[in-house]
Order: C-alpha cells, then structure tokens, then sequence
C-alpha cells in the first residue's frame, strides 16, 4: 500500500475469562467463561462446590470449608495451594475472577500506556507549467500520520526506547530526495502519548529553505528513525526513554505474546484520520495470506494476518494486542473494497525484523545499516497440509511438510549434508531446537540469526530423523533484508 493511503488495523478484543480449579486459564477464543461458584454438596474430605460456566457446561472440586458460598478469597487460597503458583492476590482477581468485567475496556486501557500516533514531515516538490511551457516548482514540508508502539523502553540514565512502526509511514514516495535529506525517509518525527496528545500546527514563520515551519507543541516527543525494511513494512524508531517519561510516566513497553490463532479477538490501537488515539475490534480471520502492496515503485507480496476490522487513514502502525493486552501483530493494510477485510503485520516477522534491526544499530558497525538475515540456499514444497484442532486449548493450527525440492551448490545448506527429498523438521540455533510446522517459518527464522551462530537442521529422510552438521555463521552469509 503506498504511502498516501495510512492504513493500520484497529482490532479490539471482546475476551472473556475462563476459569476452573485447580487448572485455572486464562481467556480464549471460545468466550466461555465462570458464571458461578456454588457449593453442591459435602463428603468425607471436604464441601463440593461446582463451576457452572457461560456455555452450560460445569465442573467440581472439593475444598475443606464451611461457609455455604465460596468467596473469592478462598478460591485464592486454593489455587495457590494446588498450583503452587507464586501470584498476588490483586493479579490472582484481574487474571481469573473477572467475569464481570468488561475485560475489552481493561486491556484497552492497559495498551494505550504504550501507544503513540506519529507525524513523519517530508520536503515534497509540485510542478505546474506556465506560460510557453515554462516549468514552475514550489517546495514545501508534507505532513503525514501514523502510529507506533513502544517495544522496549531502557529506563537506565541517559537509555533509549525503541518504537515499532511501519516503514510506509516513515517513507515518502513523493519526498524530494535532494531536499529531503538524500532519502525518502522522513526528516522530522514527533510523537505523541495518548492523553497528551496534539498535532503539528503551520506557523507564519519560515525556515532558511522557504519552507513553512509548524509548531508541534509542549507534548512532542522527537523520534529517531533507526531502520527499517521496505519488504516487511517495519521500521524501527527510537526516543530519549527521559523525553518519554518526562510527558508520563506510566508510560511503558509491550507485552509480547507467545502465540496467536484464527479466531482470535483482538485489539488495534491507532491513529484513524488523525483524529486521535482509538480502539477498534474484530478478530483474526486467517494468521497467513499473501498480499500484495506497492510502498514505492514495485509491488511486492506480503505475509500478512488478516483481520475483520475496518480500516482508515492514518491507522497504519499501531499495536494489534490480544485479550492479554500481548502483542501480536503491527496493523498495516487494508481492502478498500470490503472493510471487512484487513491486514496487520505477523507478530513473529515484527519482532525478527525489529529486534535484527536493533541489533545491527548498536553493533558498533557504522557500515551496517538496518538488518540482515541469511539464505539457507534451498527450496521446498510443501505436502500434507492440514488443520490439527487441539481440544485442550480450545482451538487449532495448520501443519505442513516441509519437503526439500532444491539445495543451491556451494550453499549453508550443502554444508550441512541437506539434500533433496528431505523433510526439515526443525531449526537448531545455538542448541536451542525450534519446530518448523510451515515452510515460512524457516525465513521467519532467518532474522534472529546472527554472525557467529550455530545453526544446523534437524530432518526426516527415508523414515529416519537425522541431525545434521552444525556451521558456524559468519557476518559474509548473511544478506540485507532488503538486498
């Protein structure tokens, strides 16, 4: 999506509790949730009290009291004893017993602490023809809106805090790149924390370019563009953790989740036709679809997480959160022929891109700029694609296998003793085995490595599971992520 056309989803979640003991969890996609907690019997080892749940369903256990209903409190006492968990009696009640609550409006406002809307300031130039084709141009700043949310926050004298964005909102086609600083990227960037927020106002005034300068306001906050990846549509901004703490000091980073799934409610927290901060809610209608944008010049496909939540101008950036108030994707897009079709960034090519582009700016390494992740060098087709329902958890995920069609000569893969006809069943980096049930996890994978890992596969070949060699990476087998 180019860069006129600001568009970030806003996704909130309408999620409810579900709670059992001893087993207590935490709210799903099912929206059962506790309606009651009433004693129903007693026999020799104590009173029976049952859970009756929203869906018609119950279940029961036994607790030494005498009291006729079971109070919080005690219910406390026991989850604790049973699982032996380490929690606060305060978070013990936000977590399981609040089955009241209007738990959209709590985690909401618990993610607006770490939301920001954003102004990005280009020169752009307008050319007209006068009188015998006489060519005229006028210069001037061009302001656009966005959002962003902070992603880590340094509170160490003098520390930074990184921001998450998208790299369209940061990224001007239009920018006149002699004027503008050499690039495209924004010259100027300002934020501003919900509850304190403004916008940038033109003044009478004129900078030494001729160019109309706007007054942005007590409540600003500088932003520094850091990096980013035009093919992932990510960018990495960062800010004085002190300018940020100095407007409030409530502010403060991200959950991150540890998984998402179709179904799912959500929140996005955004910028909507710079009207301000606002929430709106849908749900994930599927967590990978290609799609197909144009930032600049060149249209390319995206992996996206589709979601049904309307979208505007000006949205583009913002956090999606789940019914945890945890991260799981950055809203970017949009159909503009069906508002019930929407796309946000997937949480894992957030995080790999983000954290890759953090990583190479405090290397010490001027010469590496934004990020890197590296080619295996092999290619694959995937066969026995199917849906896996796991009843325990309420919900499913897709698996695939990952069948080796191509190794490259001379490749990290060749090295490692890869061949065709394998199925990769995990990546080894540094010991640590990570699972690969779909073929884009293994280039999801390729942003956490780094120069001097060790990385090997773990695959299936005629009915055996073999390990292969582990290679030691170097800084020349890894490539630009936009390169």
């Amino acid at each position: 999506m180019n860069k006129a056309v600001k568009i970030a989803v806003v996704t909130l979640c309408a999620a409810a509790v579900a709670t059992t003991v001893p087993a207590l969890a935490a709210c799903t996609s099912s929206q059962t949730f506790v309606t009651s907690v009433t004693k129903t019997g007693t026999d020799s080892t104590g009173d029976i009290y049952t859970v009756y749940y929203s869906d018609g369903s119950t279940s029961s256990f036994t607790i030494p009291t005498t009291s006729d209903t079971l109070t919080a409190d005690g219910l406390y006492e026991k989850y604790k004893e049973e699982t032996g968990e380490d929690i606060s009696y305060e978070e013990f009640l936000e977590k399981y017993m609040a089955v009241n609550a209007d738990t959209t409006a709590t985690v909401t406002n618990y993610c607006l602490q770490s939301t920001l809307k954003i102004y990005s300031q280009f020169v752009e130039t307008t050319y007209s023809f006068g009188g015998g084709w006489h060519v005229q141009t006028m210069s001037d700043y061009a302001i656009y809106t966005g959002a962003a949310i902070i992603y880590q926050m340094d509170e160490s004298a003098d520390g930074y805090s990184y921001l998450i964005t998208n790299y369209h909102v940061v990224f001007d086609n239009n920018a006149d790149v002699s004027k503008n600083g050499g690039s495209k990227i924004a010259l100027e960037l300002n934020g501003y924390l919900y509850g304190s927020e403004s916008k940038p106002v033109p003044t009478e005034e004129k900078d030494a370019n001729g160019y109309t300068e706007y007054d942005y306001g007590e409540y600003a906050i500088p932003l520094e563009y850091v990096g980013g990846s035009i093919t992932n549509d990510i960018a990495v901004l960062r800010a004085k953790t002190s300018d940020i703490k100095a407007v409030n000091e409530n502010a403060c980073e991200v959950k991150i989740a540890d998984e998402y799934y179709v179904g799912e409610t959500a929140i996005a927290i955004g910028n909507p036709e710079d009207g301000g901060i606002s929430v709106t809610r849908g749900v994930i209608s599927t967590v990978n679809e290609q799609i197909a944008l144009a930032i600049d010049d060149t249209t390319r496909a995206y992996r996206s997480m589709r979601i049904d939540t309307a979208l505007y101008s000006g949205n583009s950036g913002g956090g999606l959160f789940n019914c945890d108030g945890e991260l799981i994707g950055i809203t970017n897009a949009g159909n503009g022929d069906d508002q019930n079709i929407n796309y946000a960034v997937p949480l894992e090519i957030v995080t790999g891109v983000a954290n890759n582009i953090i990583y190479y700016a405090n290397d010490g390494d001027e010469s590496t700029n934004d990020g890197y992740d590296i080619t295996f060098g092999f290619s694959v087709e995937t066969t026995n694609s199917k849906y896996v329902y796991d009843q325990s958890v309420g919900y499913g995920e897709v698996f695939e296998d990952v069948n080796v069609s191509e190794v490259n000569e001379g490749s990290i893969a060749e090295k490692m003793g890869l061949q065709q006809g394998d199925i990769v069943k995990s990546l080894i980096i540094n010991g640590k085995e990570i699972e690969i049930d779909r073929s884009y996890d293994i280039s999801d994978l390729a942003f956490t490595v780094r120069p001097g890992d060790m990385v090997n596969f773990k695959v299936e070949r005629a009915g055996e599971s073999v390990t292969l060699t582990e290679q030691t990476i170097a800084f020349s087998d890894l490539t630009a992520i936009d390169g």
